[in-house]
């Protein structure tokens, strides 16, 4: 069933990094749910899963584009963002590509300085080259262009599948405040902080019953006693990239059925 063209983007040009599949899927599906004309769909490997996201936007009545990229790379960055040049602009941009090393925090010997640069390439850099690339699209949006950066509630908490991974989401929700005044009124720029996602990408190298166990603490240990899910996620991001958000920049959305409520430092935030 289409969805509706009344919604907070409505008519939006939205772009979405790592969208082939889980949160960045759920964004761009979500979009379009929410009014977007049209959803540039960037992914790095998975062609078939992009297409099958680009099937779902296009169910919910949206323009669906397709294009790829590392945005580690910087001529790729700009390669994406020319993907949403013949609209002329870019209301929302969402830096939601990422990727991690699996770590034991304890065991440093786990982990090398190139664990590190490539994390941070992705995860820090890559966002960074992004937002430079999309700038004057985001500067060309009738009203100021929204970024939201996908961050992590490990970023926040020093948790997470690695130490290196867990650094580079604090990197980028601190680079969200540096963005968020340097690039005002002109662009906001915000970012969402998740905790446990059940996709397979929470799972990745991890047997079943491991992961079994992982969720079934996630929802006890939360105080909204839930698991989430992409869209549970996607639901609030969008949020930050929409016209209810219209006067919030430099925010950190904590995104996680309540479970850093557990943690002191967040005592201090």
């Amino acid at each position: 069933m289409a969805g509706s063209r009344a919604g907070s983007c409505e008519d939006f040009v939205v772009l979405v990094t790592g969208a082939s599949t889980g949160l960045g899927r759920a964004i761009a599906v979500e979009t379009a749910r929410q009014g977007a004309a049209t959803v540039v769909i960037n992914y790095a490997r998975s062609a078939d899963e992009a297409q099958e996201t680009a099937r779902l936007v296009e169910a919910e009545g949206a323009k669906a584009v397709l294009v790829q990229g590392d945005v580690a790379s910087d001529d790729d960055c700009r390669k994406i963002a020319a993907a949403a040049q013949p609209f002329g602009r870019i209301d929302a941009l969402f830096n939601n590509a990422g990727t991690t090393r699996f770590a034991s925090h304890g065991d440093l010997d786990a982990v090398s300085a190139q664990d590190f640069l490539d994390l941070y390439a992705v995860n820090v850099i890559g966002a960074y080259q992004m937002v430079r690339a999309c700038r004057a699209l985001l500067e060309a949006a009738p009203q100021p262009g929204a970024v939201v950066n996908t961050a992590s509630i490990a970023g926040v908490t020093g948790i997470g599948s690695s130490v290196p991974y867990a650094a580079s989401k604090g990197a980028l929700t601190t680079m969200t405040l540096s963005l968020a005044r340097a690039l005002a009124p002109k662009i906001r720029v915000n970012a969402v902080c998740p905790g446990f996602i059940d996709t397979p990408w929470f799972g990745k190298g991890m047997p079943d019953t491991v992961v079994d166990r992982i969720r079934a603490n996630a929802a006890a240990n939360s105080p909204l006693k839930a698991a989430s899910t992409p869209e549970d996620i996607a639901v609030s991001t969008v949020f930050l990239a929409s016209r209810a958000s219209r006067h919030v920049t430099g925010e950190t959305l904590l995104v996680d059925a309540g479970a850093h409520l557990g943690f002191a430092p967040q005592v201090a935030r």
